[in-house]
């Protein structure tokens, strides 16, 4: 067994070892996750060997992209809306396999698991390597998921021990829950295992403390900044008192890096300056103290409807004195959060 730290890691280092059915233990968007070549069936049967795997029971795979997930398992129009809207993510989609992999991977419907991480090391790892990996937790099956490789090698026997032929070590993972599992197979989606971003439908995602409500918003913004807008991003933020808008907001600040926002609520906004090259400014806006529309003519708000801005606005129900030059100047993201109960909130996006 050999460790390898993350940033010391060579693609053409690793990629033999998954040619020649080894096993491999690398960070992931979640959790350490075990890989081996999917399509390797004596591969595969360390892996399960490994895990003590019950037999009959799947498991997951990573795909490199769209092209090689529609490759793996069958996909309608509508499983491919869904999936679009998911990946990449912390969300394993079942579907329909074209039995290329092992069928050890597969249920006993046909089914498979696949995945499109939100992590650069595995997405190069599964393009470099040109097929599919296994995407299941590094850990031993009933065990809990492990977030640092010391936790893992703590836990094995030697006899498990020298069945890992490689390990990547990225230090401490923050503590992501692995990922939502979704049946797309049958007539309404199943969620088989819930992550940290659950969900109703691909629009409306539930929150049950503070830090889901940040993860929900991070993934959110993850998935508009990608696309190269010549606009600024506007996020409008409706919800009731104490709903956890601010704190929607501070998920968003700090992806970007920005640990200190506050409710701008006396000031009507903050500005907060960027070294990001996605993002130059974040302009958090409170707007529960506007009582007419002629205090929107002193906020200015227009000087920051610049390209590579990122506008969030708190009370969003009453942007309606500006609401058309914002759509006509921005990239609109609708955020609309309410109470369904004392702990849980529900969000809804639509952008």
């Amino acid at each position: 067994m050999k460790i390898i730290p993350l940033e010391k890691a060579k693609f053409e280092k690793i990629v033999p070892v998954l040619k020649s059915g080894g096993l491999v233990v690398t960070p992931s968007d979640t959790v350490y996750g075990l890989l081996v070549d999917a399509t390797n069936e004596k591969a595969v049967k360390k892996l399960l060997l490994f895990k003590n795997r019950p037999p009959g029971k799947p498991i997951s795979v990573f795909v490199a992209g769209f092209s090689m997930l529609k490759s793996q398992v069958k996909i309608n129009k509508e499983e491919k809306r869904i999936i679009n809207e998911l990946l990449p993510g912390p969300f394993t989609v079942i579907l329909a396999s074209r039995h290329l992999v092992s069928p050890l991977l597969e249920s006993e419907k046909g089914t498979l698991g696949v995945r499109i991480p939100d992590y650069f090391f595995i997405s190069q790892l599964v393009k470099k390597f040109g097929r599919p990996i296994t995407a299941t937790s590094a850990n031993l099956s009933g065990r809990s998921p492990h977030y640092s490789t010391r936790s893992l090698l703590a836990e094995l026997p030697k006899k498990k021990k020298d069945l890992i032929d490689l390990i990547i070590d990225a230090g401490q993972l923050p503590r992501n829950k692995p990922s939502t599992v979704i049946d797309l197979t049958s007539e309404q989606i199943r969620i088989l295992r819930q992550g940290d971003i659950v969900f109703k439908d691909t629009k409306k995602y539930i929150s049950n403390s503070a830090s889901q409500t940040k993860k929900i918003a991070k993934y959110i913004l993850k998935q508009i900044l990608p696309v190269k807008a010549k606009k600024p991003i506007v996020f409008i933020i409706k919800g009731e008192l104490g709903v956890g808008k601010t704190t929607f907001i501070k998920g968003i600040g700090e992806y970007l890096g920005i640990n200190n926002i506050v409710s701008p609520t006396y000031v009507i906004y903050y500005e907060y300056v960027l070294i990001n090259q996605l993002i130059n400014t974040l302009i958090h806006v409170d707007l529960y103290n506007i009582q007419d529309a002629e205090e929107f003519k002193y906020l200015d708000l227009e000087k920051y409807l610049k390209p590579k801005n990122l506008l969030c606005i708190e009370w969003g129900e009453k942007a309606g004195e500006i609401i058309e030059l914002l759509k006509r100047k921005g990239k609109m993201v609708y955020v609309q959060m309410k109470y369904v109960d004392e702990k849980e909130r529900e969000i809804q996006i639509n952008f």
